[in-house]
């Protein structure tokens, strides 16, 4: 498993954005309104809106979490994840250092160009 999945939306306003998502029936789940970013979840569905922080809506996997960003035991670490898919051909963008352990990320895209962040927070 790759890991927790949520799409990370790049948003004007994140005030607009959050009363908007909490009509849609969201909670506020984790973040800072302050920092311009929120975690917002409506059942298994996990949203993040970022202002000012990623150029793209942006899918986005958490190794080592499930929905409810629960330590899962064992997991996948970010950087293993990375030499696998470079292994099979996907081009890494923003690659996590591999002499590192604990909280890392990479970026690729899919064929379309859409971004997608693995992002480890352990």
């Amino acid at each position: 498993m790759i890991g927790a999945f949520s799409v990370s939306l790049t948003v004007k306003d994140i005030n607009a954005s959050k009363d908007f998502y909490v009509k849609l029936g969201f909670h506020v789940f984790g973040g800072d309104i302050t920092q311009n970013w929120l975690i917002m979840q409506n059942g298994d569905c996990t949203i993040g809106l970022f202002q000012g922080m990623f150029p793209k809506n942006t899918l986005t996997f958490n190794p080592g979490w499930n929905n409810k960003a629960e330590e899962l035991n064992p997991f996948k670490d970010v950087r293993v994840l990375q030499e696998d898919l470079q292994k099979k051909g996907i081009t890494i963008i923003n690659g996590a250092d591999l002499n590192t352990t604990g909280p890392a990320s990479f970026m690729i895209e899919d064929p379309d160009g859409n971004p997608i962040l693995v992002d480890q927070h352990r």
